[in-house]
This record gives C-alpha cells, structure tokens and sequence, in this order.
C-alpha cells in the first residue's frame, strides 16, 4: 500500500486560481498515477500524476496527462463521465465502511457521491456539487500523426464533501485513498491507478485496495 504525506499550504490566500496552481505546482505531494491493472485487455499508459495539498479546510488536486486522445462529450454534472477523458478521486475516512468518489472529465464537469458498495450509492446534493471548484486547461497538438492533448484539472473539494464537519480540521487526518485515470470510450481505452489493483476485470470500487494520505 502506497503512502502519501500531504502537506498544509496557505492555498486559499493566494489571489489567482494562477497562483494557487503554482503554488501546489511546488509544494503539493507529488502522486505518480502509473499503475496499469489490466495490460493485458488495457496496455494503455500515459504520464498521468496528482499534486496533492491541504489547507485545513480544503484538500486540493492538480492533475496533470500528457499526450492523451481526449474524448469529451458528457457536458453535465452526474453524466458519464468515466467514459470520457477522465481523472478519478476514491477515498475513505478512518472508521468507515462507505466512500466517496469524485471522478471529473477533461471539460470539468463532475460525478460525485457516497457509496455503500459500487451498486449502492447516493449523489452528493447540490449545495455539495456547486462547493467543489474545478478548473481545467487543455492543450492541443500533434505527436507522430496523432492529434492529442496535454490537459490539466485543478479541484478543490471541501472537508464537508469528504464527510467531515464544519468543527472538523483536516490537518492530522488519515485518509484511505486512490487516484486513477481512466476513459473507458476514449480511442485508447485506459485504467490507471496510483495504488495496484489486483482484480481480474477493471473495477475502482475497491476500498481494499486504497492507499493512505496523512494530512499534515
């Protein structure tokens, strides 16, 4: 099992969603998102990692993907968005047999809610929806013939969505986690994951195989 230490950042002082990004460009932890499960089905791999900070009240997200053929056609918050470009946060707080999932395509737009196993589960409400803050960049160019992308996502998902209360800090929280990048109808059908799954098919409802994130 993988750890990550992820550190307390002023981020919420910085005055630009710019300034914001550079600074968990170089003090967020850095998360390699590398682990293809399924090669044989799947061999897809691209350089996909994870810049991961807190700042007591928020845990914030960068991802960045080099060189992928996007798909992005879901265009509303609770589509199918794993079947476009799209980066994926699991996660789980001490103590509980539910988690959260957060999985957001290249255009921003976000499915999140609580899951008592992958078949039950419960969308996150609205006021819960608009509070996360996703900003995304996508650049476009040619590599051996192929039209691709490079793209960022820049999340900021607040404590409340992650389970814990206004009275709740995040610093000293330990967190079971797992970041992945999947698109299950992008030209080159890809699961990757930070922490290995080890499962015969593709599944990323598997909290057993979660790794940990300790907030400073």
């Amino acid at each position: 099992m993988k750890k990550l230490v992820v550190p307390n950042q002023p981020i919420s002082e910085c005055e630009t969603i710019f300034d914001k990004i550079k600074l968990i460009q170089t003090s967020g932890a850095l998360a390699s998102i590398d682990q293809v499960n399924w090669k044989n089905e799947f061999p897809t791999q691209l350089p996909v990692s994870v810049r991961v900070a807190h700042d007591e009240d928020k845990l914030y997200l960068y991802y960045e993907v080099i060189g992928e053929e996007v798909r992005a056609v879901n265009t509303k918050d609770f589509g199918s968005v794993w079947e476009d470009s799209c980066v994926e946060f699991f996660m789980q707080r001490e103590g509980e047999t539910s988690y959260r999932n957060f999985e957001c395509n290249i255009l921003g737009v976000l499915l999140a809610a609580y899951h008592q196993t992958r078949e039950i589960s419960e969308r996150m409400p609205d006021e819960v929806m608009e509070s996360i803050y996703r900003h995304s960049t996508i650049s476009h160019r040619f590599e051996y013939g192929k039209q691709v992308c490079d793209w960022t996502m820049y999340l900021e998902i607040p404590k409340e969505a992650m389970g814990f209360n206004k009275g709740e800090v995040l610093n000293g929280q330990v967190i079971r986690a797992n970041f992945y990048k999947c698109g299950d109808k992008t030209p080159s059908t890809h699961f990757i994951s930070w922490n290995a799954i080890d499962l015969p098919s593709p599944n990323f409802h598997v909290p057993q195989f979660f790794g940990q994130l300790e907030l400073e």
